[in-house]
């Protein structure tokens, strides 16, 4: 996996009910702005606010929308062992093309644990499926720690790590263990570090920011590749102004809700939310509005 991998979110039309109009004009306009690869059930996915059928259903709808445009990739954390696995069997024969698994979160696991835990779901993973991890300490409040890494860097069907820690310093740790797993993806989730996360050596960007702005991404990361360096700069000052739709609301959650108010404003989905949380009411959807008007 290389490139810009657009972090899905799962559009809905009820709190247990997908949104499929919606979901097929996004999955078009980012297939359509030229994204790398997607994946699905996140943390831009709200996937742990989702019920297990829904997740199911998302899984096989996207799947078969997206056909072989693009390749898929779904999350299957969570802090049941069998619901990962019955996940990952879900994706496997939906045809995705690899599993995504973080931390499991809730209760903290140790290092050791963590290896033992892995060496079991890729030794119960289906058919070929490959494996992708996913460091998100913030939210699972567990790193995947470099020594851990090189230890699961032995299990071949793990094929990378997306990245989202902020820390270009661990980042930089990641790419040397390309020395013992050349094959593998280095992904770095938060999207203003994308651009040097590339220049240092990763793969791409697993950006939320796509999911809005697709063809701003991609043309990001291709100016990257191809040394443009004043191409990079004038692409990069569009990707700040679009961060500051990050920064209306008051909640962790105001990631998602502006992501999803944006591509209300677009015109692209709606803009619910899995509950607990709330979409922005007026006054925070003016703002953005605001933003957005500004990005063109």
């Amino acid at each position: 996996m290389h490139g810009i991998i657009v972090p899905l979110v799962t559009p809905l039309s009820h709190r247990d009910a997908i949104d499929v109009p919606g979901m097929e004009r996004l999955l078009d306009h980012v297939i359509g702005g030229g994204i790398h690869g997607i994946f699905i059930l996140g943390t831009t996915g709200e996937a742990p606010s989702l019920s297990y059928r829904l997740r199911r259903e998302y899984i096989k709808l996207v799947c078969q929308y997206v056909g072989d445009r693009v390749p898929v990739m779904v999350g299957v954390t969570d802090t049941s062992f069998v619901e990962t696995i019955e996940l990952a069997g879900v994706a496997e024969q939906a045809g995705a093309h690899a599993a995504v698994l973080s931390t499991p979160y809730y209760f903290p696991a140790g290092q050791t644990e963590l290896v033992r835990y892995i060496g079991q779901v890729v030794e119960h993973l289906p058919g070929e499926l490959p494996l992708m991890l996913y460091n998100m300490p913030s939210l699972t409040k567990v790193w995947f720690e470099i020594d851990t890494l090189r230890r699961l860097a032995d299990m071949r069907r793990i094929v990378g790590v997306k990245d989202s820690s902020g820390d270009l310093k661990y980042f930089r740790d990641l790419i040397s263990l390309k020395t013992t797993r050349p094959d593998w993806s280095v992904l770095i989730g938060p999207e203003h570090l994308m651009a040097e996360a590339v220049q240092i050596g990763g793969d791409g960007g697993v950006n939320g920011g796509a999911n809005v702005y697709p063809e701003l991404f991609t043309q990001l990361y291709e100016a990257v590749v191809a040394n443009q360096s004043g191409q990079v700069e004038v692409l990069s000052q569009r990707v700040d102004r679009l961060q500051q739709i990050y920064t209306v609301g008051k909640y962790a959650s105001r990631f998602i809700k502006a992501t999803k108010c944006a591509l209300s404003i677009r015109g692209i989905c709606n803009d619910a939310m899995a509950e607990p949380f709330n979409h922005f009411l007026p006054p925070e959807r003016a703002r953005v509005e605001q933003i957005l008007a500004r990005m063109d």
